[in-house]
Formats: C-alpha cells, structure tokens, sequence
C-alpha cells in the first residue's frame, strides 16, 4: 500500500454494484413521492411513513452492502433479485414502446405521465442494469437460483403496482395533497 493510500476508504465498499442499485431503487421511489404520484406503500402507510420506510431500508442496505462480508450476499442476493424483478415490472406492466435496440422504453407509469419519462426511464434502467450486474458478480457466494426466484415476483410486481396506483389515485380525489397532486390531474 503506497503513501496515497493511508486512510483512503472506498466509498463504494464492498459490494458497488449493489449500492448503486440501491440508489436507484431510492431515487425510482422518491422521484415519484417529488413527481407527485406518490410512492410504494404511500396509500396504506401515508407519505411520510412511506417515506421514512424506504430511506431507512435504502440507508440499511447501503450502508450493509460495503460493510457486510461475503457470508451476507443471501441477503443482497435476495435484494438485487427483488429490485430487479420490480425495473422489469415496470417496463413490462404499463405502456410501453421498443426503442431501436428492442428494450422497452416506458410511455406512461403510475401517473407520471409521457413528459416525465425521460428522466424516469434511465433511472429504471440504470438500477436494474446495476441489480443485474451485482447479482452477476458480487453475490457469488449466494445460491444461483435465488434470482431467478425473484424473477418469479414479476406478475406479483405488476399487479401490486397497478392496485397500488389505483388505491393512490382514490385517495388523491378524496385527499389531495402535495404528494398526490399529479393524480388528481387524471381524473
């Protein structure tokens, strides 16, 4: 270890492609708190519950993932599958076109609507592309099988997130707030 080395600490930890991935998952979620469609499990915990749900999972995980040794890659294992099979949900489960390499490209999601996309679409791809590469090479030492158990939770995704926007919409017509002010506009 050289001189520029001492006290030089990866900011990225251990597990770097989990870690981005997480962030993405974070950034997907609270982009549409900050859109104004809500977020998961704002209709049945309320936003600010939902809220403070996700950063502490995401802060959990984060900070786990670059400190956790090899013997957590269950677990991370587990989580990347999770996210992942939640990007593909997304661009599987609402309206969609297929760009020039054939991937889907999002029209319309949960309320965001087509002049939101541009954003929302990449921060999708770049987490699922960061889950899928975290379970390629830094969960080795989770069982193969576990992702594609995950993968099983697709259908499930899909129609959690529709019931979820369904539920987020009635309660934007019936208690508009700041964090639901973009539903409204769909009624």
């Amino acid at each position: 270890m050289g001189p520029y080395r001492i006290g030089w600490v990866d900011p990225l930890g251990r597990r770097p492609l989990t870690r981005l991935a997480t962030a993405g998952l974070a950034a997907h979620v609270f982009f549409e708190l900050g859109a104004g469609v809500g977020m998961p499990t704002a209709s049945v915990l309320g936003p600010v519950p939902a809220a403070g749900l996700w950063a502490l999972a995401a802060g959990t995980v984060w900070r786990a993932a670059g400190t956790r040794p090899a013997s957590g890659d269950v677990v991370f294992a587990v989580c990347n599958g999770a996210g992942l099979a939640a990007v593909i949900a997304h661009l599987q489960g609402w309206p969609h076109r297929r760009t020039r390499l054939g991937l889907p490209w999002l029209r319309e999601c949960e309320g965001l609507g087509p002049d939101l996309m541009r954003y929302y679409n990449p921060i999708l791809y770049v987490s699922g592309a960061a889950a899928l590469g975290a379970l390629l090479r830094e969960n080795r030492s989770a069982p193969r099988y576990l992702p594609l158990l995950a993968l099983g939770l697709v259908p499930l995704f899909i129609v959690g997130q529709h019931a979820e926007h369904w539920r987020l919409r009635e309660m934007a017509r019936r208690r508009p707030g700041w964090w639901n002010r973009r539903l409204r506009q769909l009624d």
